[in-house]
């Protein structure tokens, strides 16, 4: 959850810094992974669409939805990042797409339209190629567990200490926790880490689970798939984000056992992105998984 508006509920809008899923890098990240699942005709499909025949032509939009809803044209895109769980973490947590996606809209109905849009046949070449643009983007944003929470801005709100620096738990999740594991914020950074999970998927920690990250995935039911996905993130946010609450996290510097217990949570939810992209591009480009 990065911004808040009227129509959903109280968002600070005062000028002050908000966070970026996972920032530029684990974006970054996401769009690599993804290339390297994409098929021969996916990546020909995108490739043209997007006006990049080069291989960084997934990561090099990967970040331009966050740009875009800075600017006085984008501004209707700001809540698109993030659907608002209404839950009780740690106690409960879930997401209700009905309750949840606010009359200005979320993440989910974010996936839905710009699906439609990328394989319309009648909108402009810039207006397909946007929607491709934000696809990217948005299946990363939904797989960060902070953008499918409502609790204290998505964890915007509480402050917290990470390596002696005064900052928020959406931030070191999105940002810094990232970047202490991988060593860098590059996109060189991003290709080296999508590089390592591309193994993992193939032929290591996740090779046995990949096959279920696509359970349930549809592309005629946008919405139904991309809540499998915002519900499956938005669990970590009772076991993993804030298990003992919010008071414990303040008081305590989270570089040491809280980043730990994340990274792995972290990593994983990152190699999801990817490969469920790859898989969301092909049924897009294919009307098949291609995995």
């Amino acid at each position: 959850m990065k911004f808040k508006i009227a129509v959903s509920v109280a968002f600070v809008t005062s000028g002050l810094p908000f966070c970026l899923a996972w920032g530029d890098m684990g974006h970054q990240t996401v769009a690599y992974i993804a290339s390297n699942f994409v098929t021969t005709p996916t990546k020909t499909h995108f490739q043209k669409i997007l006006g990049d025949t080069t291989t960084d032509y997934l990561a090099a939009v990967a970040t331009y939805a966050d740009t875009y809803r800075y600017t006085s044209a984008g501004l209707y895109s700001r809540p698109y990042h993030f659907i608002d769980a209404q839950d009780n973490p740690p106690s409960s947590c879930g997401v209700d797409y009905s309750r949840d996606c606010g009359k200005g809209g979320c993440v989910v109905s974010a996936i839905k339209n710009y699906t439609s849009r990328v394989q319309s046949t009648t909108l402009s070449t810039a207006n397909v190629a946007q929607a491709a643009k934000m696809i990217v983007h948005f299946v990363g944003d939904i797989h960060q567990p902070l953008h499918d929470e409502n609790l204290d801005v998505g964890g915007n709100d509480i402050d917290v200490t990470f390596n002696g620096v005064s900052t928020n738990l959406h931030h070191i999740w999105d940002t810094n926790m990232p970047e202490m594991y991988t060593g860098g914020s590059t996109i060189s950074t991003a290709k080296t880490w999508a590089t390592t999970l591309t193994k993992a998927i193939n032929t290591g920690t996740y090779s046995s689970d990949a096959a279920g990250w696509l359970t349930g995935i549809d592309i005629t039911d946008p919405v139904a798939t991309s809540m499998l996905w915002a519900q499956d993130s938005n669990a970590f946010v009772c076991t993993t984000v804030m298990p003992d609450g919010v008071s414990v996290l303040e008081n305590e510097d989270l570089s040491g056992d809280y980043y730990t217990s994340a990274m792995p949570v972290i990593e994983e939810q990152i190699a999801k992105a990817g490969y469920r992209l790859a898989a969301w591009l092909n049924l897009i480009a294919t009307g098949s998984t291609g995995l």
